[in-house]
């Protein structure tokens, strides 16, 4: 298994407003935030359904990232723990979304039942 994104795909990562994800093989690709924090791939769901993208990693961490111009990347997916990797997550989603219609989710993105949703994606 790779331990780390290609620069290429990091850079991609970064500069992409939405990523498409999709858990698994059921799940259909949906529109999320990623963030790049040290080289590394986060990501948090808004909404922690029980249906949701976040939760079926729960179950098989498996599952695909799209990236521009159209690439698919496959990946797994980890949760991560500890406030300090939580806090440069936080600023990433701040630096890297600063528009003030963004500012609603940066802000809903720090709250504590958000914070401890965040997953790494890493490549497999």
């Amino acid at each position: 298994m790779k331990r780390s994104f290609s620069k290429p795909v990091l850079t991609a990562i970064h500069d992409a407003k939405i990523l498409g994800i999709r858990a698994g093989l059921e799940h259909r690709f949906i529109g999320i935030w990623a963030v790049v924090v040290d080289g590394r791939v986060f990501v948090r769901p808004w909404n922690d359904k029980p249906t949701g993208w976040r939760r079926a990693f729960e179950d098989d961490p498996r599952g695909t990232i799209q990236i521009p111009p159209g690439r698919e990347v496959l990946v797994r997916a980890r949760p991560v723990r500890g406030e300090r990797l939580f806090d440069k997550v936080d600023r990433a989603y701040g630096e890297k979304f600063r528009t003030p219609a963004s500012r609603k989710w940066v802000v809903g993105f720090r709250r504590p039942r958000r914070r401890k949703t965040t997953t790494e994606l890493i490549p497999r």
